[in-house]
């Protein structure tokens, strides 16, 4: 080959190679356009959502069906039970019980209660209740007296006592009546219960004498609280003042604690309408031995002084404190058995002797009021049978109860005055906004 071929040769590849460079960088430069060309007509190939067609409530729908989930189920309640009751006749807690727990289990139950209430001391016709949580027992109680109930709770542990205080809704009402025949009568022709009327014989009857002293057309009005459950009527409250005018002669008495929480009734001077002492500390059927200096003594057959009053009564026979005062002994000796003695005031004294045994609680330092049950006659000692050896001491020297001053209880202080002065426009409308009826307290 010449050399201007090989030129030519040369010229050619060198063409060819531009022609290459040129078409290679053409096709760099259109791809991007294409590319996008591309992407642009597959956004217009999307068919558009009209704007009018995209309404609130439409998103809401679509944000619902997204977010929906499925409601959980509603967590079941328990079911509460209350089973309710008069204890029966031969009634025990197993009986009552036994439905909803084991022998040893009312075993515990009754041992849990034995320091608020013991068990064994359930009475006829008294109500209870039993509550159960599904189906499970849960609670107990029982009513002890109108004021309170016992109350005991299953826990973890076992079971849980106390004693609560009994809930009432207390309306509080003025009640007048005239005597036709008898303060009974009187008071149940008005709508009220009988027991309203040995109230109201207690506040007075240091005064008067209900059987021989009432007259016809003698009156009386009573401002007292009325208890209620669930809309029935549960009894009587307080008497927190009472006027009855016997023979022309008008008595008040207004209701007050005393400073160690005994309910007194004074007037609205501050006097006491109560005496000091009961007539006897028992119901007895006679004196067997009195009051003497000088007496035979049915044992020792010696002479020597009888410093008391020798009431023969049954064995058992319930034995009450003369008046309000503290225990200074409980004790037993040779001669005088099982004896109480009781601090009074004013530097009495009171004793009771030959006694078969003391009442539940009776302990040195107890308070006891007037009336309170404290002992049991028998016939513990030198006795020669069931009676009760009834002494009183007034500054240390022995009195003969029978013949023994009774004087007023204590009078209220200046401060309690104040209080019953106004306590006695309860009786008189005219001095008081309104007729007191009013609700003291909610049943809870």
């Amino acid at each position: 080959m010449s050399i201007q071929q090989k030129i030519n040769v040369k010229k050619v590849c060198l063409l060819v190679v531009a022609v290459v460079l040129v078409v290679a960088t053409a096709y760099l430069s259109l791809t991007p356009s294409q590319n996008e060309q591309t992407a642009q007509n597959e956004i217009e190939s999307t068919t558009p959502v009209a704007t009018s067609e995209v309404t609130p409530e439409a998103l809401v729908a679509s944000a619902t069906q997204v977010q929906a989930k499925p409601e959980p189920a509603p967590i079941p309640q328990p079911v509460v039970d209350v089973f309710s009751g008069k204890i029966g006749k031969g009634a025990t807690a197993s009986t009552i019980l036994n439905k909803w727990l084991s022998k040893a289990d009312v075993y515990q139950l009754a041992s849990a209660t034995d320091k608020a209430f013991r068990l064994t001391k359930l009475r006829r016709g008294r109500p209870y209740r039993v509550v159960t949580t599904d189906g499970e027992f849960t609670r107990f109680e029982y009513e002890i007296d109108n004021d309170q109930y016992l109350s005991v709770a299953k826990t973890e542990d076992g079971f849980a006592a106390e004693r609560k205080d009994i809930k009432y809704d207390v309306i509080t009402e003025r009640v007048y009546g005239v005597i036709t025949s008898s303060l009974y009568e009187a008071l149940t022709a008005t709508g009220e219960k009988a027991s309203l009327a040995v109230r109201i014989g207690d506040i007075f009857g240091w005064e008067i004498d209900f059987i021989r002293d009432i007259r016809k057309n003698d009156n009386f009005t009573v401002v007292v609280e009325k208890r209620f459950r669930e809309g029935k009527f549960q009894g009587y409250g307080d008497i927190l003042a009472a006027r009855f005018v016997n023979q022309g002669n008008e008595h008040e008495g207004y209701y007050m604690k005393d400073k160690d929480g005994f309910t007194q009734y004074y007037t609205a001077e501050g006097k006491n309408l109560r005496r000091a002492f009961l007539k006897a500390p028992l119901k007895f059927t006679r004196i067997s031995s009195k009051y003497t200096n000088r007496r035979l003594h049915p044992i020792l057959k010696t002479y020597r002084p009888h410093h008391g009053v020798d009431y023969a009564a049954p064995r058992g026979t319930p034995v009450s404190a003369i008046g309000n005062g503290k225990v200074i002994k409980v004790a037993r000796s040779r001669g005088a058995g099982k004896y109480v003695k009781i601090r009074h005031s004013n530097g009495y004294e009171s004793a009771y002797l030959h006694l078969n045994r003391f009442a539940k609680g009776m302990r040195v330092g107890k308070k006891v009021k007037q009336g309170q049950t404290i002992a049991y006659v028998g016939s513990t000692g030198l006795s020669t049978g069931p009676h009760l050896d009834f002494r009183m001491r007034k500054n240390g020297k022995y009195i003969n109860p029978t013949r023994a001053t009774n004087p007023r209880a204590p009078k209220a202080t200046k401060a309690q005055i104040v209080i019953l002065k106004e306590k006695a426009k309860l009786l008189n409308p005219s001095k008081t906004a309104q007729t007191p009826k009013l609700v003291v307290e909610n049943a809870a």
